[in-house]
């Protein structure tokens, strides 16, 4: 009896010990109407609490299985209070918005604005990912409507941003960077971005002066991070191009999250509708994934996969290019034999670790693979007709070729194979103390790269091979015999096996303070970036070290206008990735230094209201001076670099974007954008550069019925002046500069809404979603004819060379769903 007392008195005693154990934890960001970060709340639930630091953020621990009330509060503010029932070791995010209270009046500060906001980077929501219409939707296509952000393509998911070329921007996922196939020639080739809409949370982008503790590129940053799911849910989009499905979950005490996106996409709808008529069998199809356990309330794992397949089987038939003037219109009617049958491979993975050591300081080791193997074969005999067109309307033969004035054939063969590992680890952290931020990081990379090139083409003009333009003996046929060898018009055979090792790191600090009665920001910091290439065939290794500082000062003035203004900038370089070595012979030059780049960009952004509705207009000019640049020519989306570092270039411009919310309930913008860049190649003075795309103007604008909220409309507008890539790849630029027409689009989009957030139904077939929407697409809807290269055919009698353009897509519908459940 006496040990049954004992032990309901040790129960009495341990028992609420065992209840103060079972604990769960409550985060989030508190935001005011605004939706800017609040700092210096108060947050208490009975003798527990904390305060949101500079960013807004908050972490409290609560008890677990029980009604916790916390309250939320602020001088400036009016009190929040909510009252929670968690599980044991759950994790809740909660968002409060906090209003203003209406006895008090709070000045405005630096930090309530948006942390990203002194960064000068641009913070996209990722609903529009799926919703905004494009030939190519996702964050790219959207990426395209900013000011500094230019294509010419459609069908391709690269992009230049302020003069640089597709191979100078950064692309984080997770803090992890990834990487883009080698082998593609086309658009259309492309198929799928790494990014998977249907998995983002967050989207991040800095066109320019951007910190150290982003990698070495010279011109941007895209950093996304996907979502790290509270609840199952599933998410389908179907549409004439292709489909994906997303399925995410958590476990009931939230230790456990898990994110799966499979897409496939069909290009068929778009290269059926251009003028060459094909037989196209592609498949494009990847499968990613996002898995985290935490496994105490200290140290979490994470893991990242992809796994992306795609196959490009082209058959090209016939095409028609009617050109030319209305007095002499002209047309390029081309028959073909043969076919292209591309494959690349890609598996990618990422296992993260991260361990909060104590509230200043958080440690996270990330080692990541990425496996790509890329095949592209092809044999095209293409036999052609240049000549008049019969412009007599009612004439049975209308718009046919009546008299050839050139005609000929080119055979262009291909066996291109390349096999590519790229390993990292990378150690980082992150420690404050006094309102001071401290970034560190060490990282190391290894890519081993085996690479085969074999490429030619032979060009017929009227029975006579023609030489190609390097050649010395250039012939005069038919007007004078040729005797000299025969020579393919271009040739290509390379067999290259390289390794490249880097080694880098970076430190970076941040701090917010105050000038007098203005708010600072003010951040710093200095990459290094050592590496050796080593190269098989030449048995050649090369190593060579930069430093890269960087800085950034924001001042917020205490003014009645709400203003922010910024500069940044610093000294950038790209140490050369494995294409940047490889010259347009396919031979690799191991000595190739890294492109110089002083940045310098000055921006302003001024938020105010219209209309009682938030607008913000965001002003940036900017300055690069560019040495060892690497010169290259641009195809369609295939860069080929000259593997040397001969040149120096510049480039400066103004952006402009305005964006807020024309219509209530909604987020547009206007974006403007002035560029010039030119390069100086071994001194002959400067010329444009093969990304001088002078003026860009877009629009990305969304709107409903008025009598019918249901029904949602989206457009999607761009317009660029053309690039200078309209001579042919081989010709001297200081020879030949033409540039290519201007690029005009409009994508629209109508989306009927049955149910979404603020119309759920409790029965009926509509009760298992939570959003289902059915839409119609119109690309292109002015049916404008874009080009992005140039066909060159020879005239045999006059010896002059015809520009036929390579037209991209006409107008073309689609129809879509998207749901979820």
């Amino acid at each position: 009896m006496k040990k049954l007392k004992l032990t309901l008195k040790l129960l009495f005693v341990l028992l609420p010990i065992v209840a103060l154990a079972q604990t769960a934890t409550i985060n989030g960001v508190i935001l005011d109407e605004f939706n800017q970060p609040i700092d210096a709340v108060n947050i208490k639930s009975g003798d527990l609490g904390t305060q949101t630091n500079s960013n807004g953020f908050f972490s409290l621990k609560i008890p677990a299985n029980t009604d916790v009330t916390v309250v939320f509060s602020h001088v400036s503010f009016k009190n929040v209070e909510a009252t929670f029932n968690l599980k044991n070791g759950e994790i809740f995010e909660f968002n409060p918005i906090m209003k203003q209270d209406a006895v008090q009046i709070s000045t405005v500060v630096l930090n309530g604005k948006k942390r990203k906001d002194v960064e000068g980077i641009i913070t996209i929501a990722p609903d529009a990912l799926i919703k905004i219409p494009g030939a190519q939707a996702g964050v790219e296509n959207l990426l395209k409507t900013l000011p500094g952000v230019s294509s010419n393509n459609e069908l391709s998911t690269q992009y230049s941003v302020r003069g640089g070329n597709y191979d100078e921007n950064l692309i984080y996922v997770n803090g992890i960077e990834v990487y883009r196939p080698f082998l593609i020639r086309s658009g259309q080739q492309e198929g799928l971005s790494f990014v998977n809409s249907d998995l983002v949370s967050n989207i991040e982008f800095s066109a320019g002066g951007f910190q150290a503790k982003y990698g070495d590129k010279l011109s941007s940053v895209l950093d996304i991070t996907y979502k790290k799911p509270t609840d199952f849910g599933v998410a389908a989009n179907l549409s004439l191009l292709g489909g994906s499905l997303a399925v995410e979950t958590a476990s009931n005490d939230s230790k456990f999250t898990g994110i799966v996106g499979l897409r496939y996409r069909d290009n068929s709808l778009l290269v059926d509708a251009q003028e060459t008529e094909t037989n196209f069998t592609p498949t494009f199809a990847d499968l990613q994934s996002y898995f985290t356990y935490r496994f105490t309330d200290k140290f979490e794992l994470s893991f990242l996969g992809n796994a992306s397949l795609n196959k490009y089987n082209y058959i090209p038939l016939t095409r028609q290019t009617n050109f030319g003037t209305l007095d002499n219109p002209l047309a390029l009617v081309v028959r073909y034999e043969g076919q292209e049958k591309d494959q690349y491979q890609t598996l990618f993975g990422a296992l993260s670790a991260n361990y909060k050591v104590n509230d200043d300081l958080d440690l996270s080791l990330v080692t990541s693979t990425y496996h790509t193997t890329e095949e592209e074969y092809f044999d095209i005999l293409a036999q052609y007709a240049l000549g008049e067109v019969n412009s007599n309307i009612g004439d049975d033969n209308f718009g046919e070729v009546e008299f050839a004035e050139g005609i000929g054939s080119q055979l262009n063969h291909g066996r291109n194979d390349l096999d590519a590992l790229i390993s990292t680890i990378e150690a980082k952290g992150t420690y404050t103390k006094n309102e001071n931020e401290f970034k560190f990081s060490i990282k190391y990379t290894n890519e081993d790269i085996r690479d085969r090139l074999v490429e030619w083409e032979v060009i017929d003009s009227a029975g006579f091979s023609i030489n190609p333009p390097s050649s010395d003996a250039f012939n005069e046929q038919p007007y004078e015999p040729y005797q000299g060898p025969l020579e393919a018009y271009q040739n290509v055979r390379a067999t290259n096996s390289t390794v490249i090792n880097r080694l880098q790191a970076y430190v970076q600090w941040s701090l917010r303070s105050k000038i007098g009665e203005h708010d600072v920001w003010y951040n710093a910091g200095v990459r290094s970036h050592s590496w050796t290439v080593d190269d098989a065939l030449s048995n050649q290794s090369v190593s060579q070290s930069v430093f890269s500082p960087r800085a950034q000062f924001a001042i917020k003035p205490n003014w009645d206008k709400d203003m922010l203004f910024r500069i940044s900038g610093g000294l950038y370089y790209q140490p050369p990735f494995y294409r940047e070595l490889r010259d347009r012979f396919g031979v690799v030059n191991t000595d190739v230094k890294a492109q110089k780049s002083v940045h310098l960009v000055v921006g302003n952004d001024y938020s105010f209201k219209i209309w009682d509705r938030p607008f913000k207009l965001t002003s940036e000019a900017y300055y690069k001076k560019l040495t060892d640049v690497n010169p290259y020519t641009l195809e369609n989306v295939r860069i080929r670099y000259r593997a040397n570092n001969n040149a120096e270039a510049y480039a400066y411009g103004l952006d402009l974007r305005l964006n807020g919310e024309f219509v209530p309930g909604t987020e547009s913008w206007f974006s403007f954008g002035y560029l010039k860049t030119e390069e100086n190649i071994n001194d002959r003075g400067y010329i444009p550069r093969p990304t001088d795309q002078r003026l860009k103007f877009a629009a990305l604008f969304q709107d409903y019925v008025p009598n019918i909220p249901s029904m949602k409309m989206y457009l999607n507008l761009v317009y660029n002046t053309g690039l200078p890539g309209g001579s042919p790849s081989y010709a001297d630029p200081y020879v030949y500069q033409n540039r290519l027409p201007d690029y005009k689009r409009a994508d629209v989009g109508l989306q009927f809404v049955l149910v979404d957030k603020d119309k759920q139904f409790d029965s009926g077939w509509k009760k298992p979603f939570k959003e289902l929407s059915f839409g119609f697409e119109i690309f292109n809807v002015f049916n404008v004819q874009n080009s992005i290269t140039n066909t060159w055919v020879r005239d045999v009698y006059s010896k002059r060379q015809y520009a036929i353009p390579n037209y991209l897509t006409p107008r073309v519908f689609n129809v879509r769903t998207t749901m979820r459940f």
